[in-house]
Parts: C-alpha cells; sequence; structure tokens
C-alpha cells in the first residue's frame, strides 16, 4: 500500500470547493489501487490529529494567521514533518505559497506531486515578492500535474516547467452523491417552476454571475444562483436594481438539495471569466448528471469539459449578450438541448470519472517511486 499525504491550506468538513472535491475523490478511491491518502489542512478550530473523513483520514494544524488568501501556521511546520516522514510520497496542491515554505524547512527527501489547480491572478503585486519562491519551488518538485492540456498549454507558469508537467483530468464518482427523493424534487418544483437554468458555486469575483445576471435580464430567463460568498449582497443588489427577477439567489445548499437541481435544471450555466478558475467541477457535475453546459473561452479547462456545440455552448468571456443568445438557443430547442446533455455524460463517462483520476494518480505515484528507490 503507497501512503500519500496530501497537504492543503483548507479541506472537508469546514470548507465544500472544488480542490477540497478532488483531494477527497483521490482519498476515497484511492484504496481499490493500492493507496492509502491523508490530508493535512489548516483549521481555525485548532490542531487535531486522525479525524475520519469519509473512509480516509484528516489532521489539522491550528491555523494562526490569514492574509491575502494564505493561510500561516507556525504549528504546521512541526506537523507536516511528522506526517511526511510516515509518508511514501508528498502530494501538495498549489498555489499556497506558505506550503513552498513548510516545503524547504522540511528538507524532505520524499518524492514530491504537485497538482497546480491554478494561476495565481488576482494578488498580482504579491506574486512579485513570490515568484522566486514559487520558481524555485516548482523547480524542486518531482512531478507537476495539470488538469487538462487546455490550461497546461496557456499558463506560462507550467510551460517554464513543461518537461516535468503531465494532466491528468479531474474525476467524479456518482456513487459519493446522495440520491434524492420524489419529496425532495417536488419541493423544488413547486419552489422554483418546471423549468430554469442554473449555475452552483461561490459567489466570487472569477465566476462572472454579474455578467450572467445582466444575461438573465436580456434573455428575460429563470436563472438559479446556488452558493455564498463575499459577493452575494452586492450581486442581489445588481439583480434588484437591473430588475432582473427571473434570477433566485437560494443561498448554499446541502448536498441532497444541490443534487435535486441538478436533476431539474434545463442547462447548466458557468460564466466564470478569469483563469482563477482553471477547471470548473461544478461544470463537471452538470456533464455527469447529463445537461446542457453553457460556459467561457478562457484557455481552461472549461472548455475542456465543454466541448463547443457539442456538450453545450462556448461564449466569449464578459459577454452578457453572447450568454443571452446561448440561453435562448437551449431554451427554445429543447431536442438539441437534450442531445447536448447526453454528449456532455457521455465525455464524463470517458474523461473524468474518478476511477480513472485515481488510476492515473496511482501509476505517476509508482513511477516516482521507483524512480527514487
Amino acid at each position: 500500500m503507497i501512503k500519500v499525504l496530501h497537504f492543503f491550506k483548507t479541506y472537508y468538513p469546514e470548507t465544500m470547493g472544488g480542490i477540497e472535491q478532488v483531494i477527497y475523490q483521490l482519498a476515497e478511491g484511492g484504496a481499490a489501487v493500492g493507496v492509502q491518502s491523508e490530508v493535512l489542512y489548516l483549521s481555525s478550530r485548532g490542531a487535531a490529529r486522525g479525524e475520519a473523513v469519509g473512509h480516509h483520514v484528516g489532521h489539522r494544524s491550528r491555523l494562526d494567521l490569514h492574509v491575502a488568501s494564505t493561510g500561516f501556521s507556525l504549528s504546521a511546520f512541526k506537523d507536516f514533518a511528522e506526517l511526511a516522514r510516515q509518508a511514501d510520497i508528498v502530494h501538495y496542491h498549489y498555489p499556497w505559497p506558505y506550503m513552498d515554505l513548510v516545503h524547504f524547512a522540511s528538507r524532505l527527501k520524499k518524492p514530491t506531486v504537485v497538482s497546480y489547480h491554478s494561476d495565481i491572478v488576482k494578488q498580482k503585486s504579491l506574486l512579485k515578492l513570490y515568484q522566486p519562491l514559487m520558481n524555485r519551488f516548482l523547480g524542486s518538485v518531482d512531478r507537476i500535474v495539470a488538469s487538462s492540456p487546455n490550461y497546461a498549454a496557456s499558463s506560462e507558469v507550467l510551460q517554464r516547467f513543461k518537461d516535468k508537467v503531465s494532466v491528468i483530468p479531474y474525476g467524479l464518482d456518482g456513487a459519493t452523491y446522495p440520491k434524492v427523493d420524489e419529496q425532495k424534487l417536488a419541493y423544488w418544483r413547486n419552489r422554483l417552476g418546471p423549468r430554469f437554468f442554473l449555475f452552483v458555486g461561490a459567489l466570487r469575483y472569477y465566476k462572472g454571475l454579474d455578467y450572467l445576471i445582466e444575461a438573465a435580464k436580456i434573455a428575460g430567463l429563470p436563472v438559479v444562483i446556488v452558493g455564498h460568498g463575499h459577493l452575494e449582497q452586492e450581486l442581489r443588489a445588481q439583480a434588484q436594481t437591473l430588475g432582473a427577477d427571473t434570477v433566485q439567489f437560494v443561498g448554499g445548499l446541502p448536498d441532497e438539495d444541490k443534487v435535486a437541481l441538478l436533476n431539474l435544471c434545463e442547462a447548466f450555466v458557468f460564466p466564470s471569466h478569469l483563469r482563477s478558475e482553471s477547471f470548473g467541477m461544478s461544470l463537471l457535475e452538470a456533464a455527469m448528471f447529463g445537461k446542457p453546459l453553457i460556459s467561457c473561452e478562457i484557455g481552461s479547462g472549461m472548455s475542456f469539459i465543454n466541448l463547443a456545440d457539442q456538450t453545450g455552448y462556448v461564449v466569449p468571456p464578459r459577454d452578457p449578450a453572447a450568454l443571452a443568445r446561448a440561453m435562448l438557443s437551449l431554451w427554445n430547442d429543447p431536442e438539441r438541448a437534450r442531445a447536448m446533455g447526453r454528449n456532455a455524460l457521455q465525455r464524463y463517462e470517458s474523461v473524468f470519472t474518478a476511477r480513472e483520476m485515481v488510476s492515473r494518480y496511482a501509476q505517476l505515484y509508482r513511477e516516482l517511486l521507483a524512480g527514487h528507490s
């Protein structure tokens, strides 16, 4: 059994974003291919060892400071060193500058993998200060993994280290999602109506939701927004000011309710417009549920999931009129929408299953161990 330590700034059950979902799928699926995973992360709840998360183990280090989306912890240096000694492979999840410091402080002699989840987009001034450390860190690890060939080709950072870059797409396991009963589906049908577009995700600056609200106003079509975030009040105010009364905010929802909406929606719209959105796990979830997709072309994994005019429509970023046209095309042609949804499901099944992702990472781990031995 290969022992892997995943290291990231946050994890379940505290936060439930896309990177956490990737780590969870890797950790849960690993046992079937001879991989035992543990996860170390920072928490404002303080330190704890050996908490059960699904069928694997999570460890917490105390979060002492949070600056510019970067968590810092004094105790994590010691915690990481102890856990890394017990592991065969250390699997980092980038970006997180504090992680680079821990890596060098531990003087690690184990094989190392970095899942490169995103370029650093927002903190451009801090990036200039961080860049020497980043380059040294990425240069020191054994392998860097991108989630799509699109992102690997369009990232200046990944092109700099292309000799050590592999591509392993993210994957999901439908069996880890709850089953929804008819009572739950009926509740949401009654509340939202028979047909609607769906967005699921954190309400963050790069998600393009201000453009989606404008598009909903232009098209006059119902849009349901699932999620919480710093921009929620601002987005609600925008919808009210525009008179976009077809937009409904339902907040963050438990998984059972989210699955109900994924089953019921007409199509899934994901208007992220900045490269902070390197992949789009919510977009992949919608494909897994056989829904037609609308996304933006930003050179990311979104256009690897959503193939233009096959699984849905791909539109220019920051273009509410283009979003509205794509929404109207699906709304007015249900037969084409259903065909695109079937194509999206087939693409998920052929490229994006958790089983395939876990198998390919396990193969990478074995290659690295063989090289180190």
